[in-house]
């Protein structure tokens, strides 16, 4: 950087311009940032940069790069980053028992910390764009329907078996019971509303009028949150668990008058008031898969069992509503594999060009 001034005066004068000068400069040199020299330095500043992320993103990425910066590529020069290293890089970690999807994962975040760079200037050239990512894995796993059903069954007598035992008025009986009750209503809206576990830990009472939910928020690494995409979303929940929630919510007032439920709808404990942690949630939904033999089932693949159902009935749209997708083109691409088969008439034309009567 160079600069220069004229200064109309005499030689005191324009030493006074020079001090001034020259104290910027001193401020700018103390400013300046390092010099990106290998993939550590790229990966250091990249997660210490300010970044306008999800905080369970923000864990995700600080994970990722710590596993990172323990491993040898980091000592590569930034010069030689190429799409051709990172890909035999990627097959080294493969080859040496590292997951598909772990060596992915440390793909994506060496290409977004260059992409970052080069964005900032730190970087002359992006050394990896136009790379396309790893190939993608295996379908998205849905819970078969009649596992769904199944659960859903299970999930009624647990309830009705909780009702009995706390009938006497023991406390801790009446606590299992509204935990088997927040269960239940959690499983129904999971498998009708397609919502990621954060969105589903972070729903308040006030969010459903009638049968139109909102989601509004999310729980990001245990903080309230916006939604993944930032947007704010509404679809329409099924009759029965319209009922469902209002029927249930109506039980717990009953059962405490002198406490008004909410303002979230699930808890850690019957008193009303706290909001459950995503985790929390996630582990009442696990003991109840796993104790009905349904062990495999996550919260997370009743999502995909939505988008499964609505894309193998050609409603592409209504799947990328109800899931929250920022575009069609990702319900598209992660859920493609369950398009209906409409190419019938395709078939038997192939079949008359080669085989004529």
């Amino acid at each position: 950087m160079q600069r220069s001034r004229t200064v109309h005066g005499d030689r005191a004068a324009a030493e006074q311009v020079r001090r001034e000068l020259a104290e910027q400069a001193a401020v700018v040199r103390e400013r300046a940032a390092p010099a990106l020299l290998t993939v550590g330095d790229l990966l250091a500043t990249w997660i210490g940069a300010a970044h306008d992320w999800k905080p369970s993103t923000w864990v995700g990425y600080r994970g990722t790069v710590r596993r990172l910066l323990a491993d040898p590529v980091v000592h590569r020069s930034l010069g030689t980053l190429a799409p051709s290293t990172v890909r035999t890089v990627m097959r080294a970690w493969t080859d040496g028992g590292m997951s598909v999807s772990t060596a992915a994962l440390n793909i994506r975040v060496v290409k977004a910390a260059s992409g970052w760079a080069y964005d900032e200037r730190r970087l002359a050239a992006h050394p990896l764009a136009g790379m396309r990512g790893p190939a993608p894995g295996e379908p998205r796993r849905e819970v078969p329907v009649p596992v769904v059903r199944d659960l859903l069954a299970r999930a009624d007598h647990d309830v009705e078996e909780a009702r009995g035992r706390a009938a006497g008025g023991d406390a801790h009986r009446a606590e299992l019971l509204w935990q088997a009750e927040q269960v239940r209503l959690l499983l129904h809206l999971a498998a009708d509303s397609g919502a990621r576990r954060g969105e589903l830990a972070g729903l308040r009472l006030s969010d459903r009028d009638g049968r139109e939910l909102q989601i509004v928020r999310a729980i990001s690494a245990e903080q309230v949150s916006t939604t993944k995409t930032g947007r704010t979303r509404r679809l329409t929940l099924g009759a029965g668990t319209t009922q469902l929630w209002q029927d249930t919510v109506h039980d717990w007032q009953k059962r405490r008058p002198d406490m008004p439920v909410g303002p979230w709808l699930f808890t850690p404990y019957a008193d009303p008031g706290e909001r459950i942690t995503s985790g929390a949630l996630g582990h009442r939904f696990t003991d109840l898969t796993r104790r009905h033999g349904h062990g495999d089932v996550t919260l997370h693949r009743l999502r995909h069992t939505v988008a499964t159902v609505l894309v193998s009935q050609g409603r592409i749209l209504h799947a990328q509503q109800r899931l929250g997708h920022r575009d069609a083109s990702t319900t598209l691409r992660q859920y493609c594999h369950a398009l209906p088969l409409e190419d019938l008439d395709v078939a038997d034309t192939l079949e008359q060009v080669y085989r004529p009567r």
